[in-house]
């Protein structure tokens, strides 16, 4: 189920009769012009999803770390009495 050139020669002529030799650019650079919105506003978000995730990830290797040596310092108040308790 492809579109052939007939297909396309008809569609574009029905485009020709609806709006007119005048209209068709008008409405390319319209066209144009919202695809580069478009692509504009699609890497923004991109952008924002990668700076988002670099954010998460920093702070979850910063809890990692910050948990680590919490338990680090807890493990080393605790040997001690351990030791004495034998």
């Amino acid at each position: 189920m492809s579109i052939g050139i007939p297909e396309i020669i008809l569609i574009l002529v029905i485009v020709l009769l609806i709006f007119g030799g005048k209209r068709i650019p008008e409405l390319a650079r319209s066209l144009g012009r919202a695809k580069h919105e478009y692509q504009k506003a699609k890497d923004a978000i991109e952008k924002e999803a990668k700076d988002l995730e670099k954010a998460v990830d920093t702070a979850a290797a910063a809890e990692a770390k910050a948990d680590s040596a919490n338990n680090d310092s807890s493990e080393a108040k605790t040997a001690p009495a351990d030791s004495s308790d034998k």
